[in-house]
């Protein structure tokens, strides 16, 4: 899987609110992944993260996305804390469900425009 793979994916994640870039990708022979770090300042920073753990992870209970949303993190006793060391990882072991894809069902299920913070906002109060 060649860097083009990512493009769709990397450039959506980074229009969400509290996603920082740069963002990282990769893939072996088992999978991909794409890797970046969340300001946890930022006001809408839990519910990002709230809204991709549902998505990624728990969409459906019957048809799981075959992706996992998890926190990833060195030694914290040997590094520093959550603002400089925390990162956020998506992961997929099905090669044949791209990283363009997984932009597609972000696409469908999170705010729109998703780099409108009143739309973020909105979708919180309901």
């Amino acid at each position: 899987m060649d860097d083009r793979a990512f493009t769709k994916l990397t450039n959506y994640l980074s229009r969400i609110p509290a996603i920082e870039t740069p963002i990282a990708h990769g893939a072996d022979s088992t999978g991909w992944w794409v890797k970046f770090s969340i300001d946890i300042d930022h006001e809408l920073a839990w519910q990002v993260v709230q809204e991709l753990g549902h998505v990624l992870n728990y969409l459906s209970l019957n048809e799981r996305l075959p992706t996992v949303f998890k926190p990833v993190s060195p030694p914290p006793y040997l590094n520093g804390g959550p603002r400089d060391f925390l990162s956020w990882v998506i992961e997929c072991e099905n090669l044949d469900f791209r990283p363009g894809t997984v932009a597609d069902w972000l696409e469908g299920r999170l705010p729109r425009p998703v780099d409108d913070l009143a739309e973020w906002q909105d979708s919180e109060e309901e």
